[in-house]
């Protein structure tokens, strides 16, 4: 037992000891607050150990020592927040073409996409699916130092049925693909949940209906049964994960729904029954509707499938059509690109298409912020710039609520109070 005057002295050395905590202090003439709707003007964000100490104005309380970035003229927002992103997918490297690499390059290529995609202001993203356990490495790579990359939440392998969307469909019955995610009754997906869960998966994917880039299924077809997918969200939520549901078609969508899920990925046949149902469940729609302009583009010359682009020509439109119908019906809508699907780092170009088919910019941008981080269950850390949450920051050159293509060419990127892209 210390005695009282060893208590008092080691009391009295604590108090002497200098603080270590390290403070930035990021200065700019505008910031969106996209809690309450609205840009504030002359700002300044207090950083402390990677946390928001305080938001205020120029000339605050703030330690002496501490680092002032100065933005000038420029608008801070959150760090952006992308839904649904594939790091460790490159689509140059479509179809067959993926052969010639050995199964680690793609880990390689997502260290590349990582950093370009939190260069680009995305400093979450869900990673909605990879091969080998290979999201799970890019996080613990990240988190340990060892590269360069966003916040990641990582759900490992997609959960889906033989033959479905998660599935190997491209080879014939000599060929065998390693598939630790696919499951065909409701207590090989309840195991399948706890195995993904084990390895590192910190929300779970299900293919609930076929997909434009398997290569031998009707994209809206459903390949779960409802015993299957409510099994998955239970299991998931008894386990304290959200479920993300890959589902094009209309009964899918909406079986998935009925059964819990947390939202719904690409929802491209939706209708008034699955927005009713969303609204009811209090889920969320993530549609990535800006990249069928670069798969009907780009995709034959990376070899993607041909059968993959006429399901492409199919769905594009009607998918863009299904996202202003949705918002005008006042569903929850997240802002989630595929990034994989075209190139990862571009995830900013989505923005505008979500203008064009019905959102303010305001409305865009609270997409890839606050709702995500709600979706996220992780409103504490990321999707604002308010106090306790991570210092996560992005500035761009002009107002983004007047034009929100400034978001696609970010001046500056912060993580954590640290700097990844500096201001010119």
């Amino acid at each position: 037992m210390r005695s009282a005057v060893g208590t008092f002295a080691i009391g009295l050395l604590l108090a002497a000891t200098p603080a270590t905590a390290k403070t930035v202090v990021v200065r700019a003439a505008h910031m969106v607050d996209v809690l309450a709707g609205r840009t504030v003007d002359n700002v300044q964000v207090v950083i402390t150990d990677g946390r928001i100490a305080a938001v205020g104005k120029p000339g605050d309380a703030a330690p002496a020592d501490a680092q002032v970035i100065d933005l000038g003229a420029r608008t801070l927002l959150p760090g952006l927040i992308d839904m649904h992103v594939h790091l460790t997918s490159d689509p140059r490297f479509s179809g067959y073409r993926s052969l010639e690499y050995t199964d680690n390059f793609w880990t390689v290529v997502g260290v590349a996409n990582a950093k370009r995609t939190i260069e680009a202001g995305f400093t979450t993203v869900r990673n909605v699916g990879s091969s080998n356990f290979d999201d799970v490495a890019l996080k613990q790579g990240v988190e340990a130092g060892y590269i360069t990359g966003p916040r990641i939440v990582p759900a490992t392998y997609a959960l889906g049925a033989t033959g479905g969307h998660c599935d190997s469909t491209e080879f014939p019955p000599s060929i065998k693909v390693p598939s630790p995610g696919i499951a065909n009754s409701p207590d090989e997906f309840r195991a399948a949940v706890r195995k993904m869960r084990k390895y590192g998966a910190e929300v779970i994917k299900v293919c609930m209906t076929g997909g434009v880039f398997s290569k031998t299924d009707s994209v809206g077809a459903q390949q779960m049964s409802f015993d299957e997918i409510k099994a998955v969200v239970d299991e998931a939520h008894m386990l304290g994960m959200r479920v993300a549901s890959h589902a094009h078609g209309t009964a899918g969508i909406n079986d998935a729904l009925r059964a819990g899920v947390d939202t719904i990925e690409h929802a491209s046949l939706a209708d008034e029954e699955s927005f009713k149902l969303a609204k009811a469940k209090g889920a969320w729609l993530d549609m990535d509707i800006y990249n069928d302009d670069y798969i009907l583009a780009e995709g034959a010359k990376n070899g993607v499938f041909e059968e993959s682009l006429a399901k492409e020509r199919m769905i594009g439109r009607k998918q863009r059509e299904t996202f202003r119908a949705a918002h005008a019906a006042g569903v929850k809508l997240l802002f989630g690109t595929d990034g994989g699907v075209y190139p990862n780092g571009d995830n900013a170009k989505q923005f505008t298409k979500m203008v064009e088919w019905g959102m303010t910019p305001l409305e865009a941008i609270q997409a890839a912020t606050r709702s995500a981080a709600e979706a996220l269950d992780r409103t504490a850390d990321v999707g604002a710039i308010a106090t306790g949450r991570y210092g996560d920051l992005v500035a761009v050159d002009g107002d983004p609520l007047a034009d929100v293509r400034v978001l696609e060419k970010p001046a500056f990127v912060m993580k954590g109070g640290e700097v990844v892209r500096a201001a010119p």
